[in-house]
């Protein structure tokens, strides 16, 4: 039997062993096992297949294996629920205190506190959220001066 056909054999078997674990380290190897095929198909000898799959197995781990784990397990950028809410622009519809307030967040009423206890903040006033507890927004003036 030909090397070549061997490699092609070790590339299906690692291909398979891939599809059943999805470590994606397999499929890595596998591939590099198709280069060894592909370089005993031209007829170079076992010396030369054995450096190709080594070559290209050590490619593979050191600059593939990075760049894909980073894409498969990348967390998306995008923010959802209540955390989507913080940094948005708000407008106060009740005075905000250390206590309590209202403010209109994206055409949503929510409960209001604000940021800095120390600071009341009048209605009408342009505000960031900062932070969400529970149902309650913590809020701060976007322009000096501050209201007091």
């Amino acid at each position: 039997m030909q090397s070549w056909v061997l490699w092609l054999i070790v590339a299906a078997v690692l291909g398979t062993a891939e599809l059943m674990t999805a470590t994606f380290d397999l499929l890595l190897l596998a591939v590099a096992a198709l280069a060894a095929a592909a370089v005993g198909g031209i007829g170079l000898g076992i010396a030369f297949q054995v450096l190709a799959f080594a070559v290209t197995a050590a490619a593979m781990v050191t600059l593939v294996r990075p760049v894909a784990r980073r894409h498969l397990t990348g967390h998306p950028g995008i923010r959802t629920g209540v955390a989507a809410l913080i940094g948005r622009e708000a407008v106060v519809l009740a005075t905000c205190d250390r206590d309590d307030g209202r403010v209109r967040i994206g055409g949503e009423e929510w409960s209001a506190r604000s940021y800095d206890p120390d600071l009341r903040i009048p209605a009408g006033t342009r505000v960031d959220v900062f932070a969400i507890e529970g149902a309650t927004a913590l809020v701060h003036p976007q322009e000096e001066p501050w209201p007091n």
